[in-house]
């Protein structure tokens, strides 16, 4: 096996990060590599040359999900130097469209996050943008809205959302015509292409900076709440609901939009209450995860609770876990609570006339669509993220089976956590004022519309050429059956398809209705694939049964369909 080979062009580029590198941590890990690489001997230094070619023989991408990655020096981490990179590069960006440019930058509670805002702060006050920091850190949606509010030509958000803690991110937003939407192609390639310009001709050492921002007062945050905690209409009686922020940013806003809507102060996950970038209870700081509920399920039996709700760190992802009536604990998925908000929304807008569009991804379960139809309201299906979803014209609602749900679209282009945790206490106090529960209203569902049945299952790779061979292989040579089900035709949208711009997604049509979608995660070295089917045959709980049946023989046979 040869050995990894230490060039002058590694050097040279591992060398030039060190001489802009503002950071003395990351400065310090990179000179104990180099030391290594050049001193060292046998596995170790073979090992540190590795390490450096996987942190300079790449960049990390900007792409509309602006940047996500792991802390660490180098071209391929996400660090005090590529996000010095990133806001010059934006700041170029953004003077090109308008002479007076404007930016609000918002930040959670990971590692670096506040650090990498004030770079970015002062760097585009530097380059002749009005710039505006949010007062202390705060949840995704907060950023989202001010965008709006405060009428400027974009956002930044740092944040990693829901990935694992040794991971940071820089999201971006723009105003004005894109209405506080991130970013969408062909802007994501336009400003790179400026960010590309900065790293290749500039130093950050040398790049103008400014402390000539402003940071922002409270009466953003108060917005935020007052407009947040208007959602909710129902009867406030006492419902006793379990809440966790899973060690982010979520609990200090959502504890006053509680507040002014007048519900009674959820019990609290104390052990994940107070903002903590370690995320020491849980693994993945990401509440779809197995586990990641467990100490709210523990806190919910202990207290009798009838509802859990949790945000993810960013508190733009809501998760909810009910008591079923028989008395056991479960996590609603996406598509369920995505589906169940949007039938509480449409008979809400249906009672008070309002008109309008209700959109969910490509990868969300059918269910939405059946529910607009039967109430005479639009529908629009789009490719994933809310990106997309934020963007159709007359929104009233939209969802994602990621736990990402925006309920209140004139307030904010972005899903919104606390906003949704609004609407699920809406519905859930309704439903007992009634004297009915949610699984029941489940059962309803069933009966009217059948039972839409989903499952998402990823396959992880440790070469990310995988991902991109594995698409390949299943357009060239599509499968015939996927478990014991035909395949009937399949959509390839590389291309676009229909209303839909192109993307890196295969839809399977199977018989009798069920799908199969397949695509490439955009955050993670995944492959996704999402799978539903649909029953209207016999009773609520016949319907069930029989989609379920089928969504979990799909489910089994998908690690064969991935690997050829």
């Amino acid at each position: 096996m040869s050995r990894p080979a230490l060039d002058e062009a590694l050097l040279a580029a591992a060398n030039a990060w060190l001489d802009q590198d503002p950071d003395e941590e990351t400065r310090a890990e990179l000179r104990a590599l180099l030391e290594a690489a050049t001193s060292g001997s046998g596995d170790a230094r073979d090992a540190a040359v590795a390490d450096l070619r996987d942190r300079f023989d790449a960049r990390l991408q900007f792409g509309t999900a602006g940047l996500r990655g792991s802390l660490g020096a180098g071209s391929n981490r996400m660090n005090r130097v590529l996000v010095a990179q990133a806001a010059a590069g934006f700041a170029d960006y953004l003077r090109n469209r308008s002479p007076r440019p404007s930016i609000v930058i918002g930040y959670d509670v990971r590692k670096n996050s506040e650090i990498f805002a004030r770079d970015t702060a002062e760097i585009m006050a530097g380059a002749g943008v009005r710039a505006i920091l949010l007062p202390r850190m705060l949840p995704t949606p907060v950023l989202a809205f001010a965008v709006r509010h405060l009428g400027v030509d974009a956002g930044v958000m740092v944040t990693a959302s829901h990935n694992p803690a040794k991971d940071n991110g820089y999201k971006v937003y723009l105003g004005g015509a894109d209405g506080g939407s991130q970013i969408v192609s062909p802007a994501d390639r336009d400003i790179a292409a400026f960010i590309a310009k900065v790293a290749a001709e500039r130093s950050v050492a040398t790049l103008p900076r400014s402390t000539d921002y402003t940071v922002a007062d409270e009466s953003v945050v108060d917005e935020y709440v007052s407009l947040t905690a208007s959602i909710l209409e129902a009867p406030v009686s006492p419902i006793r609901f379990v809440y966790t922020p899973m060690h982010g940013v979520g609990w200090d806003v959502a504890r006053r939009v509680f507040e002014a809507a007048g519900v009674n102060a959820p019990i609290l996950v104390e052990e994940q209450l107070e903002p903590d970038p370690t995320f020491p209870t849980v693994e993945f700081p990401n509440p779809e995860e197995p586990g990641a509920l467990d100490l709210a399920f523990a806190k919910a039996i202990e207290s009798g609770a009838e509802l859990i709700l949790a945000n993810d760190p960013d508190a733009d992802r809501l998760a909810v876990a009910i008591v079923d009536d028989h008395g056991a604990w479960r996590r609603l998925s996406g598509n369920e609570i995505g589906t169940l908000l949007g039938l509480g929304i449409a008979e809400r807008y249906r009672r008070e006339g309002k008109t309008g569009t209700f959109a969910s991804s490509i990868v969300s379960s059918p269910a939405l669509a059946a529910i607009a139809r039967d109430f005479g309201f639009g529908f629009a299906e789009t490719l994933t993220g809310f990106k997309w979803i934020s963007r159709v014209p007359d929104l009233i609602y939209g969802y994602e089976e990621a736990l990402g749900y925006l309920v209140d679209p004139w307030k904010v282009s972005d899903k919104d956590g606390i906003s949704a945790a609004v609407a699920a206490l809406e519905g859930a106090l309704l439903l007992k004022s009634e004297g009915r529960t949610i699984d029941s209203y489940d059962r309803e569902f069933a009966e009217r519309f059948g039972h839409f049945a989903s499952d998402q299952v990823s396959v992880r790779v440790t070469d990310l050429a995988d991902i991109p061979r594995t698409m390949e292989r299943l357009r060239s040579n599509p499968p015939r059956r996927i478990g014991s089900i035909a395949v009937e035709r399949v959509d390839d949208l590389s291309q676009g398809f229909g209303d839909l711009p192109p993307s890196d997604v295969l839809r399977f049509w199977l018989e009798g209705g069920a799908r199969v979608i397949v695509r490439p995660s955009g955050t993670e070295p995944k492959v996704k694939v999402y799978i539903d089917a649909h029953s209207t045959t016999g009773s609520a709980d016949e319907r069930r049964d029989a989609a379920r049946g089928v969504v979990a023989e799909l489910s089994r046979s998908v690690h064969a369909l991935i690997a050829g």
